[in-house]
């Protein structure tokens, strides 16, 4: 309860901070961004990844992100060709519909409606799906989109060189080989990782305008309806041949599925200049939205 009223006064104070005469909006802007990408995320995945144990048992939930991810990079990357988007909107759509807020909505939600015992698997959806996603996936579809030049051969460098990309890769190799990180450091991992929610809400904050009209483009309600409907339509579709449906895994890698719009996705898009202003409305409007669709998709799952 604490951390979401600490959430929401630092959304404020960022929409505060917008509005004061001579305030550094854009300078502030690439501070935060870069503070979440460049140190919150290297740190997050020190903490979590090395503690994921390997194994076929875990693929089933952490599959669904990677599947509604790739799912949202085929329709929307398929309607952008189509429809002739331009590459910025296609590059939002596929990034920020693909990724859901597994975390920062996603953990209470659940812990609230399931108790705490589906935290374990909302945890390998987050850490093994969303988390490896954003740190992965999102870069390389921001670098394909938010080029200029005729030549994509200067996306694998901006991939390797970009820190949560080099962190990712490193805590996937301790996990594989069973190194933990250091006791002496996850308190100092950790009271880092604890500013991701507030900081990246500040940062929202710092860029929110009620845009009418990216709120009633149908580029925004596509992509909610992506996000809250279809992605956790098709997971239910699918994944219940491989589960079973009164099972607790299989409601919570539906529930998931059918978040709102990551807010770490939404810092992604923003950073590489892919409409900014329908990537923060997409994940700060996207999170009141969702909570009406996930109880609608609770009482489905019974």
């Amino acid at each position: 309860m604490l951390g979401a009223l600490i959430a929401v006064v630092f959304l404020i104070s960022g929409l505060i901070f917008q509005r004061l005469p001579g305030f550094p909006l854009e300078k502030a802007t690439l501070w935060i961004n870069r503070y979440l990408l460049y140190l919150v995320l290297p740190a997050l995945a020190l903490l979590h990844i090395p503690q994921i144990k390997p194994g076929l048992d875990l693929l089933v939930p952490i599959s669904a992100a990677w599947f509604t991810f790739f799912m949202s990079w085929v329709i929307f990357g398929m309607m952008g060709r189509f429809l002739h988007w331009n590459k910025g909107t296609t590059g939002c759509l596929v990034i920020v519909s693909g990724l859901a807020n597994t975390s920062f909505l996603g953990f209470p939600v659940l812990e609230a409606l399931y108790g705490k015992q589906s935290l374990s698997v909302a945890l390998l959806m987050d850490q093994g799906g969303s988390f490896l996603l954003v740190s992965s996936l999102a870069i390389i579809v921001g670098s394909i989109y938010s080029h200029k030049e005729g030549t994509l051969s200067s996306i694998p460098l901006k991939i390797l060189s970009f820190p949560p990309f080099i962190f990712l890769l490193g805590t996937i190799l301790m996990s594989i080989l069973g190194w933990k990180t250091p006791e002496i450091m996850l308190p100092f991992l950790s009271g880092i990782g604890k500013t991701m929610a507030p900081m990246a809400l500040l940062a929202l904050g710092v860029k929110f305008s009620l845009d009418t009209e990216a709120l009633t483009s149908r580029f925004y309600w596509m992509s909610i309806g992506y996000r809250l409907i279809l992605a956790p339509a098709l997971v239910w579709l699918i994944y219940r041949n491989f589960l079973p449906e009164a099972e607790l895994t299989f409601k919570v890698t539906v529930l998931e599925s059918g978040m709102a719009p990551m807010i770490t996705g939404s810092i992604v898009a923003i950073q590489y200049g892919l409409q900014p202003k329908l990537a923060t409305l997409l994940a700060s409007l996207g999170i009141p939205i969702s909570f009406v669709s996930i109880f609608l998709w609770y009482l489905f799952l019974g």
